[in-house]
C-alpha cells in the first residue's frame, strides 16, 4: 500500500500523478499485449553477454514485490537467469537503473516519474509496455452506501450520490461522531501529498463547511476503519487508492469529481480549482545497455501484462495469508497460467510448470 507514497509528483502519491493522452515510446513498440504466444527467441534462454544476476528495483509497495518476484520467477526457472533485487526509494533507484547498476524495474509509476520520463526521451531507460493499465485513487463509498445489497439486508443510504456536488446534502449520514454537526472524511494519511491535494480539494468543493478531515495515523488505520464500516454495513466516505488488497476485498465506488486536466493539477494545491485525481499507468522499464545483452528477456517482459484486478487479487492473497511476495508469486502463476504462458515461448513455460510443480 506504499503505492500512494509515490504519487503526485514523485508523491506518496504511489498513486498520484499526471498522465497524458498518449503512453511513452516503447522499446519496439510493443505495449505488452499477451494476446498471442511468443516465438522461439533466436537467443538460447539464459544465454546472455550478463556479467552477473539480473537486477530488480523493489521500490517499497507491495505490488512492485509481488511482480518482480513473478518475473524473477520466470527468469530464474523457465530461462535460466540468475536474479536478485535491491530495495530502496523511486529517484534513487530509478538513478540506478540510469547507470546501469539496476537492471529492471516492473512498476514504474511513469507520469509522476520525471527521471523515468527524462531517461525514456534520452535512451538509457527503455519502456517496454504496460503492466497494468492504470492506478486509481479519489473519494470512495462502499457501492451499498448508493446500491444497497439484498443478500445483506442493506437498503440504499444515498441512493442519489453520484459526484461532489451531492456531499453536502448527505454529510448526516456521515456524521462525524466527535462533531455531530458534519460528516467524517476518512482521509489520506497524515504527512503523504495526498493529505495536502485533498485538503486544497475541500476548500475548492467548498466540503470543508459540511465535513471534518480525519487523518488516520497510518495505511493499517485507514484500511481498518473502512473494512470495519463494511463489515456492519454501515456508511463509509474517504480516500482510498489502488491497486491494493482493499479492491480485492471490497466493492467501491467512486465519487465523481470534475474531470482531470494537466492545467488543474498544475493549480490545485492553491485551493481555488479541483479536479479528479489523474490514473497513472504503470509501466515495465530495463536499463538500455542491459538490453542488449539480454534480448530474451526484453521479448519476455515486453509480453508481461496484468491487470488492475489480478494485482488486487494478489495483494489480497498476500494479506489474508500473511504471505511474502514470493508466495504471491507462486499464487499468482498457478491461478493464471493461461496469461502468463502467453509471454514466453512453450520450451520456457514448460519448465515455470515444472518448477511450480514442485513449489
Amino acid at each position: 500500500m506504499l503505492l500512494v507514497a509515490i504519487l503526485i509528483g514523485a508523491l506518496v502519491l504511489a498513486a498520484c500523478g499526471g498522465s497524458s493522452d498518449s503512453e511513452p515510446t516503447t522499446a519496439s513498440g510493443n505495449t505488452g499485449d499477451p494476446g498471442s504466444t511468443p516465438a522461439p527467441s533466436d537467443t538460447a534462454p539464459g544465454s546472455s553477454d550478463l556479467d552477473g544476476p539480473i537486477v530488480f528495483a523493489d521500490f517499497g509497495w507491495d505490488s512492485a514485490y509481488f511482480h518482480n518476484r513473478v518475473a524473477q520467477f520466470i527468469l530464474e526457472h523457465g530461462y535460466g537467469y540468475e536474479t536478485t533485487s535491491v530495495p530502496g526509494e523511486t529517484v534513487p533507484l530509478t538513478q540506478g537503473m540510469i547507470r546501469g547498476d539496476v537492471h529492471v524495474a516492473t512498476e514504474f509509476w511513469a507520469d509522476q516519474n520525471p527521471p523515468f520520463l527524462e531517461a525514456v526521451e534520452e535512451g538509457t531507460i527503455l519502456d517496454l509496455g504496460t503492466n497494468y493499465g492504470e492506478s486509481v485513487q479519489g473519494f470512495y463509498v462502499p457501492t451499498y452506501v448508493i446500491e444497497g445489497d439484498p443478500e445483506r439486508g442493506i437498503e440504499p443510504m444515498a441512493p442519489d450520490l453520484k459526484s461532489v456536488e451531492d456531499l453536502p446534502k448527505y454529510k448526516d449520514l456521515f456524521q462525524d461522531p466527535e462533531d455531530p454537526s458534519k460528516g467524517r472524511f476518512y482521509d489520506c494519511i497524515a504527512g503523504w501529498e495526498c493529505e495536502q491535494v485533498n485538503a486544497a480539494k475541500f476548500a475548492a468543493y467548498g466540503l470543508d463547511e459540511h465535513y471534518n478531515r480525519f487523518l488516520p495515523g497510518s495505511a493499517t488505520a485507514l484500511a481498518s476503519s473502512l473494512v470495519a464500516a463494511y463489515e456492519k454495513g454501515e456508511p463509509w466516505f474517504g480516500y482510498y487508492w489502488g491497486p491494493t488488497w482493499i479492491f480485492g476485498l471490497l466493492d467501491l465506488t467512486k465519487i465523481e469529481e470534475p474531470p482531470y486536466s494537466d492545467e488543474c493539477w498544475e493549480n490545485i494545491l492553491e485551493g481555488n480549482e479541483a479536479c479528479a485525481y489523474p490514473d497513472v499507468q504503470v509501466r515495465i522499464g530495463v536499463n538500455a545497455e542491459f538490453a542488449e545483452k539480454a534480448p530474451d528477456v526484453v521479448e519476455f517482459l515486453e509480453n508481461y501484462e496484468t491487470t488492475f484486478d489480478q494485482t488486487s487479487a494478489a495483494l489480497l492473497y498476500m494479506h489474508d495469508n500473511e504471505a511474502e511476495p514470493e508466495e504471491a508469486a507462486i499464487w499468482f502463476l498457478k491461478e493464471y497460467e493461461e496469461q502468463w504462458t502467453q509471454w514466453v515461448p512453450e520450451d520456457v513455460a514448460a519448465k515455470v510448470r515444472d518448477a511450480l510443480a514442485s513449489s
